[in-house]
């Protein structure tokens, strides 16, 4: 292999292992049930407690992506000892993913109670 190939392939694996945007994690799955026996605005209540807690770890897994990007760039680029300092998935993500799915959950548990509940997607 030339060192053209193997800088491709140490840039795709580095950037593979970066934390990912918040906006293209997928929410963990979270079953309705869970909030069947709420009220709408228990329902509405919980909704904004957990939309609120999305939107505090949505700004710090944005912030690991950054940083991430500047050092594989760093890395690539200049001195690549800075690709140890990325964060990849980790504890953030899955609580992003796990927030997104309550946020679903509750949302479905507010449409079978036909609670006027408005959930804005951002």
């Amino acid at each position: 292999m030339n060192f053209k190939t193997i800088a491709a392939i140490t840039a795709t694996a580095s950037l593979a292992a970066c934390a990912p945007n918040p906006e293209k994690i997928q929410g963990t799955y979270v079953s309705p049930v869970v909030y069947q026996n709420l009220t709408c605005e228990q329902l509405a209540a919980e909704a904004q407690a957990v939309s609120n807690r999305a939107h505090d770890v949505a700004g710090l897994e944005r912030r690991h992506h950054r940083q991430d990007q500047v050092a594989v760039a760093a890395g690539l680029v200049i001195f690549w000892p800075a690709l140890f300092f990325r964060h990849g998935a980790d504890a953030t993500t899955a609580e992003v993913a796990q927030l997104k799915g309550q946020m679903e959950a509750i949302e479905a548990a507010s449409a079978a109670k036909n609670c006027d509940i408005d959930f804005q997607r951002v």
